[in-house]
């Protein structure tokens, strides 16, 4: 840090040194990067060495965080490092993520979030195919959303996890801001036609109704669908991240169209390996009970008993026979910890089965 103060010149000339400091540290962390990955090939005994750590990563921005001092925001350097890990990482292997497409949904905004930009993205069609690369491990890794501030849960996502044995590996949280695009060919004409995800339309309902209130709604599979369908077609528009304006050569009309200002999705990274403590995690488990009286209370008496928070707790149909029902729980702890592991067996006593979907690293709040 300058005390004194400076000209512009010498401010200048300042930053230069700074930049080349900071690029010999970049490579020097880079090269560490490599080092490490060669021990832990070394150390695999033939078996593929795991890259990804994301209770290291989660350590490391949690770390940064606490020491930042400023002026930059903790987002800002959250960003930053990122991309720096991401670069790095991608100097150990390459990550390959499936995540739901096409290019510019929130999904995909969500991938680059969480892995940075020097991952190999797939888009996929459904949360079905996303399941399958990764189990078909074509992808190391895939990323689907789970649930929605205003709109609640997803629950094709949910639904996978009756069938699949993939982890849950991370969550990372997304503030959702929509915005009302047309193709800038057709720009100027009217609207007569407004595609969107189901649940970006329900999220904008309020606004659609004011602004457009005779204007046919379309639900498409996804927002980045909407936005790819609106770039070729006269008089329609979409609801979309902003990203997608440079994707498809859209034109924002309105922005933040989405009623509620703190719409935030959560979304879940899956993948095939459990991950460790990071100190500061979530386990979500899937648990069968019989249908009796009490059956509820049986399975969250345990978590108050404990002094355990439950954060989400969700009911879906099982397939195993009419009126039965699974519960999707998520609570804060880690599958290894003595108190998660006491109400496990708690709930295990009460219940037909039960399955632990992960334990990972809470969301980071910048």
């Amino acid at each position: 840090m300058m005390n004194k103060k400076l000209g512009l010149k010498e401010y200048r000339d300042h930053i230069d040194s700074l930049d080349a400091k900071i690029l010999e540290l970049l490579n020097e962390r880079a090269q560490c990067a490599q080092d490490i990955a060669k021990i832990k090939q070394d150390e695999s005994l033939g078996e593929k060495p795991i890259f990804y750590r994301p209770e290291r990563e989660a350590k490391v921005f949690r770390r940064l965080i606490d020491g930042n001092e400023g002026p930059l925001t903790n987002d800002k350097v959250s960003q930053i490092f990122r991309q720096i890990m991401s670069a790095c990482l991608a100097l150990e292997q390459p990550l390959k993520v499936a995540y739901l497409g096409p290019e510019g949904t929130f999904t995909h905004i969500a991938s680059r979030k969480s892995f940075g930009d020097s991952v190999l993205g797939f888009p996929m069609a459904t949360q079905d195919e996303v399941f399958r690369e990764v189990e078909s491990e074509s992808c190391n890794y895939g990323i689907v959303p789970i649930e929605n501030s205003t709109e609640g849960v997803v629950s094709h996502t949910l639904d996978n996890f009756l069938e699949s044995n993939l982890k849950i590996c991370g969550e990372v949280q997304l503030r959702i801001n929509h915005n009302l695009m047309v193709s800038e060919r057709y720009h100027g004409l009217a609207v007569e036609k407004i595609y969107g995800h189901q649940q970006a339309l329900g999220q904008c309902r309020r606004w659609l109704a004011s602004n457009f209130p005779e204007v046919s709604k379309v639900a498409v599979a996804s927002n980045g669908e909407a936005a790819k369908r609106t770039s070729d077609e006269k008089g329609a528009a979409a609801i979309a991240p902003d990203i997608c304006a440079d994707i498809y050569k859209l034109r924002i009309l309105s922005n933040r169209i989405e009623d509620f200002t703190d719409n935030t999705t959560r979304f879940i990274i899956i993948g095939r390996e459990n991950v460790w403590a990071s100190g500061d995690d979530k386990t979500s488990v899937m648990v069968s009970t019989k249908n009796r009286p009490g059956a509820l209370y049986r399975l969250l008496e345990p978590f108050y008993r404990k002094g355990v928070s439950l954060t989400s707790v969700e009911t879906r149909p099982s397939r195993e026979g009419m009126w039965s029902y699974v519960f999707f729980m998520d609570f804060e702890g880690h599958r290894d910890d003595k108190v998660v592991i006491e109400i496990i067996k708690d709930i295990d006593k009460s219940a037909l089965a039960v399955k632990i979907l992960g334990s990972y690293p809470k969301a980071l709040t910048t």
